[in-house]
């Protein structure tokens, strides 16, 4: 008995220290937000889990047919300005602001029908979580009678930590010159 209870004891001192250890989260972090999510693939995240690395984030739903297509195009071609080892780097995220039909089937087909690499995710946040990430992000959006979605058409940069680095309003396929250089920038910041 002696011995499981060393054991327990040293997990707890473990975990305490782990704690102790781990660094808090900047106060302007968007990562200060509770809210749960779910991927293309059923699995369950937190909001905070995202962080870690750096990040362009966007909010989308996919039953649109254009803006969100035209935001998700701008964030590919944002990524084939970089090289191979700033795309391995970057995280691409495209929240849904449309939970209840952007299922994990309809968040992965999309990610097929645009063709998008290992580093995007597709995520669902839960119903009463929306409005939360999207104030957070600053994005701006309203259902309308046909069920579309007026919303912000934006990608917003986000470093390792949730701090909102630079932002750009998407209104063609071509990238922002000044985005691509912003997100450059932040990814040859040391790790």
């Amino acid at each position: 008995m002696k011995p499981l209870h060393s054991f327990y004891l040293l997990a707890m001192a473990m975990s305490v220290t782990n704690l102790l250890h781990a660094q808090p989260l900047p106060g302007e972090s968007v990562y200060h937000l509770h809210a749960t999510l779910q991927d293309a693939e059923a699995s369950q995240a937190t909001w905070a889990s995202l962080r870690g690395k750096p990040r362009v984030v966007s909010m989308i739903y996919t039953n649109c047919h254009l803006m969100c297509p035209l935001i998700v195009e701008n964030a590919k071609a944002v990524q084939k300005q970089l090289t191979p080892d700033e795309r391995a780097r970057l995280a691409l995220t495209m929240v849904s602001m449309d939970p209840a039909r952007d299922t994990p089937q309809a968040l992965h087909e999309m990610g097929e029908r645009h063709r998008v690499s290992d580093n995007w995710q597709f995520l669902a946040p839960a119903p009463n979580d929306v409005r939360a990430i999207a104030a957070m992000l600053g994005v701006r959006y309203r259902f309308r009678d046909d069920g579309s979605i007026n919303h912000t058409s934006v990608l917003i940069l986000l470093d390792a930590e949730g701090r909102e680095r630079a932002r750009t309003e998407v209104t063609t396929a071509a990238p922002d010159p000044q985005f691509v250089e912003q997100v450059k920038a932040l990814l040859a910041e040391p790790r």
